[in-house]
């Protein structure tokens, strides 16, 4: 088999028997096509650890950061791993290397006092897109959903949130799992049904629709979520994802229950879920600070 129609092998068995995502697909795909290139003559069933090591550094003095490192060896390992089950390879080349440590950044999440600010009604309230991007804002916050998972909601999703505080949504690998919504996102939810199809297109499912009556995409989302905490007066830039943070990190600080975060975020492991006990004690350690006699500054 030759390396082209190895890498398609592995990306249909990525896309089709692993169900991953078509934008996971295409990363995977860029980080084959950076081995290739690294490899240059040398085939890839020849490769060994040293080879590694060597690409490791090399994209390291090109600036890639320890992290995009990471994410390149898994791809490569996992690659190497299939082949090696089809008998292509001998021996994983890349077990036993590790990327460089990078710092850790601390998430962003709003206080909750800018979550509220953020989610207030706005003066248009009456205008429907006004309605509907209360209802996208508040279940973001409420669920802590992934902004891929909001805009693949369907109009069924409205029922569950309405009758039984849960909506079922679809994660990354095709996981579905059960997560809670508010009170005031139910009621934010109802108000958008009630109003949604004069809006949209006949026979469309999405439950979130734009102007032309059709699915809300990912970057129209991102932009109404900005506008508005402008218009609310908030002083950073507010991106989807800070409401899935701030929705973690507030549950987090008020229950210690750092399980049920994981399961709520659809985390596969708690590893993933652990950063949010960080931004816990960033709260606690400003509180410290401010309050305790021996932090304050003289």
């Amino acid at each position: 088999m030759s390396t082209a129609a190895a890498v398609d092998a592995w990306l249909a068995v990525l896309a089709e028997q692993r169900r991953q995502s078509p934008h996971t697909v295409a990363n995977y795909r860029r980080d084959l096509q950076r081995l290739c290139e690294l490899a240059g003559d040398t085939e890839l069933g020849r490769l060994q650890t040293h080879h590694i090591r060597r690409f490791v550094a090399q994209l390291h003095a090109r600036g890639l950061s320890g992290r995009s490192l990471a994410r390149l060896l898994s791809s490569w390992r996992g690659f190497f791993a299939w082949l090696g089950n089809d008998d292509v390879v001998w021996a994983n080349p890349c077990e036993g290397v590790r990327a460089p440590k990078s710092p850790r950044h601390l998430l962003n999440a709003l206080a909750v006092d800018e979550t509220s600010r953020l989610l207030q009604a706005e003066e248009a309230e009456d205008d429907i897109f006004a309605v509907r991007d209360t209802a996208m804002f508040e279940l973001f916050y409420s669920s802590g959903l992934r902004l891929a998972e909001l805009a693949a909601l369907d109009c069924d999703a409205l029922d569950t949130a309405r009758h039984d505080g849960e909506i079922r949504v679809v994660g990354k690998r095709a996981k579905a799992r059960l997560v809670p919504v508010g009170r005031q996102a139910c009621a934010a939810l109802v108000a958008w049904a009630a109003v949604r199809d004069t809006l949209a297109a006949a026979g469309e499912p999405a439950l979130f629709v734009g102007r032309l009556g059709r699915r809300l995409g990912h970057r129209a989302i991102q932009l109404r979520l900005a506008e508005r905490a402008v218009r609310q007066g908030l002083p950073q830039h507010v991106h989807p994802h800070m409401l899935r943070h701030s929705f973690a990190s507030h549950v987090l600080q008020s229950s210690g229950d750092l399980r049920a975060v994981q399961e709520m975020l659809g985390h596969a492991s708690i590893a993933s879920t652990q950063v949010y006990t960080h931004l816990d004690f960033q709260h606690l350690a400003k509180v410290y600070d401010a309050a305790h006699p021996r932090a304050k500054a003289k």
